[in-house]
């Protein structure tokens, strides 16, 4: 199996203005919503990315276990690494929020817990999603592994993602042509192996996600598109 390792980017494959819709599905009931916009911010006075993803429960779902859940970046436009992310986290009782900083140079992060040493690669997980929609997937053959780094909740956090080659998905809005990805996850708190999450991107000029499917220890989490605008393409 081939380690790729990718020096730059394709033409982007967004634009500030896009918006994804989602419908959330914990086994066969349809448990929330999720959302994802593009915008353009500025951050010490340097025009960036911003992209916000928010989830919440519904129906039933949502008045036994309710969901409020923020997860931001903001990113450099050109290197696509992110310059601060937040998440604002809210279920059930349980709540949290946080921000990050990032000094790519030095190879540091600030959180309210302090300075931590990271990779000069490093990636939150908002702006790893448009980096893999940067990457030409014609130069990637099946089974290469694309490295990324990642830090969340105060943890370096190695995310590579197997690519799996190509395949139809059904969603509501019809069948989509799509690239497989399987990144690595951790065994043990929610996962049971490795490969128990796996992302299909469209096989298209915008590679947006089509779904998002979570094999847990207590059962399948799965997020499907019903809707975008905004689009580059």
């Amino acid at each position: 199996m081939f380690l790729l390792v990718f020096q730059g980017h394709a033409q982007h494959n967004f634009q500030a203005g896009e918006v994804l819709e989602y419908v959330l599905h914990f086994g066969p009931i349809n448990a929330g919503k999720a959302t994802g916009t593009l915008t353009y911010a500025t951050v010490d006075g340097k025009k960036v990315f911003h992209s916000e993803m928010l989830a919440v429960s519904t129906g039933l779902a949502d008045k036994l276990y309710k969901v409020r859940d923020i997860y931001a970046s903001h990113f450099d436009p050109v290197t696509l690494l992110p310059v601060k992310s937040n998440r604002d986290i809210s279920e059930g009782r349980y709540k949290k929020k946080d921000m990050v900083t990032y000094d790519h140079a030095r190879g540091k992060a600030y959180s309210h817990t302090g300075e931590h040493d990271v990779p000069k690669d490093i990636r939150d997980m908002v702006s790893v999603l448009y980096y893999v929609r940067s990457l030409d997937f014609d130069t990637i053959q099946v089974g290469d592994i694309i490295p990324i780094n990642t830090f969340f909740d105060d943890e370096l956090f190695p995310f590579d993602i197997r690519y799996r080659g190509r395949e139809e998905v059904k969603v509501r809005l019809g069948k989509f042509n799509c690239l497989k990805l399987v990144p690595y996850v951790e065994p043990g708190r929610i996962f049971e192996s490795e490969d128990d999450m796996t992302i299909w991107i469209s096989d298209d000029a915008n590679k947006i996600p089509v779904r998002v499917k979570f094999d847990l220890i207590v059962g399948s989490i799965k997020c499907d598109l019903t809707g975008y605008s905004g689009l580059k393409y």
